[in-house]
């Protein structure tokens, strides 16, 4: 009997011990998890910064009025505080980052001690100008590598918990992540104090929408329309729901799941106009080019009375094109009044439009008279910028007023930057750096 009640009491132990030690894994495992997660954010984050702070040094370097470069400049100085932070958060205490993290550093240094002084008065030397150039050429190295790391990352399913191990042992063997920011360290050894010395902005405005006109839809009506618009599939579960009281606008909100598809859409209840639509399915193998995606793109937005509209833009991400498009009146090209428009580039599925701009800015404006002739908007432009078109344009500035401007398209060694000049005094009121085609990383060069 005793030795039944003995084996009984070994068995609930054993059971016990092997309880703690599996809920004791799972809290470990999920510390593990917790850890993966925060290091692969902010080596996320990192990577972004610093192709926004790339962007914003060349954008900067392509202005030619004082009054818009502090502000660029101070905003170069919080990227880098932003990058700075997320250096600080990965596993790289036990490995030499030091000439990146004072790289990032004198950045932030140069652009604060230029942004807080007046420019008016004392603008950019030359030799500022040389030192700029020179942080400009340098961050697009970092940021190329870096992004060669975010490659091998993402592809490979590298984990940063093994970086960490790697680190604290003294055999670091072949880790690739460790590899590669031993390469932008590498890249930023040239750097030395003696050498020294941003995508257009949607609409900003708040306000009623203003192109929502029509008659009232009703639930069956807007149903017919919304299955209409997504081409959904026999046998999807459709379902729409109406925007309740306190609502930026009366709405139905329409989704559907179906034949390798989810969409999702908010149509106008006055008019019965599509706001914003996305649709989820894996795209196939391209078949189509981003010219012929550009025509499927217009001919969608003539279909539901977006009229008018010029693309101005256009990307191709993978098998997807993306186009953006504003409304042109009497020659004049009217940015707050935008639309973008997704495509599959497999069959010309149209995944996705937003055209919460367009509908709440658009109506007929009056065009005010210039101040100044085109000629002389071109002595407002940075010499050393090479025009290669010129139009009339409304864009909203930082005030959100809409202003009338000559938009000048030109390049710097082999960089586009749209200029806004204000056509009435020839004030800088906007330069943005246009994007160029993705890198791909991983092929053979």
């Amino acid at each position: 009997m005793f030795r039944w009640i003995l084996i009984a009491v070994l068995a609930l132990g054993i059971t016990g011990t092997a309880a703690w030690g599996y809920q004791e894994h799972q809290e470990k495992n999920a510390i593990l998890v917790q850890a993966e997660n925060s290091y692969q954010r902010a080596f996320h984050d990192l990577s972004y910064q610093m192709e926004l702070l790339h962007d914003k040094m060349g954008t900067v370097l392509a202005m030619n009025s004082q009054k818009q470069l502090s502000p660029q400049l101070v905003e170069i100085w919080r990227l880098t505080s932003e990058a700075h932070n997320d250096v600080g958060q990965l596993p790289l205490s036990l490995m030499p980052f030091n000439k990146t993290e004072d790289f990032l550093s004198s950045i932030g240094e140069f652009s604060y001690k230029t942004a807080v002084r007046d420019l008016s008065k004392k603008p950019l030397s030359d030799e500022e100008v040389s030192t700029l150039q020179k942080l400009y050429e340098q961050s697009g190295s970092i940021k190329n590598e870096l992004r060669k790391v975010q490659y091998m990352v993402l592809n490979d399913n590298l984990r940063w918990m093994d970086v960490q191990l790697a680190l604290a042992s003294e055999d670091k063997g072949d880790n690739k992540i460790i590899d590669g920011f031993k390469t932008v360290e590498k890249n930023v050894e040239g750097y030395s104090e003696g050498n020294l010395g941003p995508t257009f902005t949607s609409s900003q405005k708040n306000h009623e929408f203003r192109f929502v006109k029509g008659n009232e839809l009703n639930e069956e009506e807007a149903r017919k329309k919304s299955k209409d618009i997504f081409e959904v599939p026999e046998g999807a579960k459709v379902t729409l729901t109406k925007s309740g009281k306190g609502a930026e606008i009366p709405t139905y909100t329409m989704s559907y799941n179906g034949d390798g598809k989810n969409g999702y859409m908010d149509l106008t209840v006055k008019g019965g106009h599509p706001i914003d639509i996305m649709v989820d399915r894996k795209v196939k193998e391209r078949k189509i080019g981003l010219h012929e995606g550009l025509q499927k793109a217009k001919a969608f937005l003539e279909k539901y009375e977006y009229e008018g509209m010029q693309s101005f833009q256009s990307s191709q991400y993978d098998k997807i094109g993306i186009y953006s498009f504003m409304f042109v009146q009497d020659n004049v090209r009217v940015y707050p009044d935008s639309i973008q428009v997704k495509v599959a580039l497999d069959n010309g599925d149209i995944l996705g439009l937003s055209a919460r701009d367009f509908l709440m800015n658009h109506e007929k404006r009056v065009i005010p008279p210039t101040g100044i002739s085109e000629k002389d908007a071109r002595d407002y432009v940075n010499p050393d910028v090479k025009i290669q078109e010129q139009h009339m344009a409304i864009i909203e500035n930082d005030m959100n007023e809409e202003v009338l401007c000559y938009e000048y398209l030109g390049t710097i060694d082999n960089t586009t930057y749209r200029i806004f000049i204000n056509a009435e005094d020839g004030t800088e009121e906007r330069v943005e750096r246009l994007k160029s085609s993705e890198m791909k990383f991983g092929q053979n060069s």
